[in-house]
């Protein structure tokens, strides 16, 4: 298992592919799952649905993401990325090895329960492939009742399950704003309208919402990342742009957020004089783990082989199959400061040592055999 697991893992780390576009990934998954013996599916353009039937027409999921991100290597490994300014940093290509071996160790077996549909899906990073999924009928068509999934996480030691029941992953939206004043010299400012004015107090305003309009008791993000505009030291700018995200665990509350964002709008319009143009995506929901799956996974593992962590403001699409389906998401440690795998997610030098993946791989089997799929 180990061996497959590995060499896995490191084909699919060479062909990095991004979003929905991942035609080499897409054939790669696919030609070993029909070569097992699965019955395979196309899904959101380059995804892959694989049915293994059970005794019942119910099933439950298992789930891993195939996309990579516009990042530069830097590990220096053997195997590293031959697409130059793309790279698996996310962990993704030993998301679907993990799964790819669950798939491996139950391709002779007879399932004596439910069946066991497993979902390679596109587009986890951006724009939520989870989503088109679920639209396009596949959990609904093959009656699923329950879904899981996994996602490597070094900021948890090496081979620790890491559960969190309830909300795991906070809501998140991005917004992109320009605000839209009058241009002229400034040495005579009182014939403008100083977007860059406006926008500081914009900003400072946005800053008071989560610290005077939240309960303190309920963890939420507003950040402000960019901010462009003005022409030069002399002129009174007329454009502003700023583009920011917000994060929450409770949905009342990301409305809140908004509500308050636009009411300060409103304000610094009537207050500086200046337009703002205002772009809001809601992207991906809260990551909220069922607490009936939590409390029965939970049972299947020794105490020494789980950590219970705090929850997240980062986000996921697996949110989506959790709207539709109960389901549990967990993270599986690879941090080893011996062999320097500390670099977070989505950096130039994330790697793994690949025994990690046998954790998944088990973590899949245990969760099986608990719901009776098999022996």
């Amino acid at each position: 298992m180990l061996d497959f697991l590995t060499k896995t893992r490191r084909d699919l780390h060479q062909i990095p592919e991004l979003s929905f576009d991942l035609p080499l990934t897409h054939q790669y998954v696919r030609s070993l799952l029909i070569e097992m013996g699965y019955e395979t599916y196309q899904t959101a353009k380059t995804g892959i649905i694989a049915i293994k039937h059970g005794v019942s027409n119910q099933m439950i999921a298992f789930r891993s993401d195939m996309d990579a991100l516009p990042v530069s290597e830097q590990t220096g490994v053997s195997f590293k990325s031959k697409h130059d300014g793309c790279m698996h940093a996310c962990g993704h290509d030993g998301h679907m090895a993990m799964l790819l071996g669950f798939a491996y160790k139950i391709k002779d077996l007879v399932l004596k329960n439910h069946g066991i549909m497993l979902i390679f899906q596109p587009a986890e990073e951006f724009p939520g492939g989870a989503k088109v999924i679920i639209e396009e009928g596949f959990l609904k068509r093959f009656n699923v009742i329950k879904i899981f999934g996994i996602h490597l996480y070094p900021g948890l030691d090496e081979f620790k399950y890491g559960f969190v029941p309830g909300a795991m992953m906070a809501r998140n939206g991005e917004f992109n704003l320009t605000l839209k004043g009058i241009s002229s010299h400034g040495a005579q400012p009182h014939h403008g309208v100083d977007a860059i004015l406006a926008t500081s107090h914009l900003i400072s305003q946005y800053h008071t919402v989560i610290s005077r309009n939240i309960n303190p008791l309920e963890p939420c993000v507003l950040t402000v990342g960019t901010i462009e505009g003005g022409a030069a030291r002399n002129i009174i700018a007329d454009t502003v742009k700023i583009k920011g995200t917000v994060r929450a665990f409770n949905d009342d509350v990301y409305m809140q957020i908004k509500d308050r964002m636009h009411a300060i709008e409103k304000g610094i319009e009537e207050s500086f004089g200046v337009k703002i143009e205002q772009d809001f995506q809601d992207f991906y929901p809260v990551v909220y783990n069922d607490l009936e799956i939590f409390n029965h996974v939970i049972k299947q593992f020794k105490a020494s082989e789980y950590q219970l962590i705090e929850k997240m403001t980062v986000s996921e699409d697996f949110s989506f199959y959790q709207q539709v389906v109960p389901g549990m998401f967990i993270m599986l440690g690879t941090r080893n400061k011996t062999k320097d795998y500390i670099y977070p997610l989505h950096h130039p030098k994330f790697n793994f040592d690949e025994k990690v993946l046998l954790k998944g791989v088990e973590y899949y089997d245990r969760i099986a055999k608990s719901y009776q799929l098999y022996e």
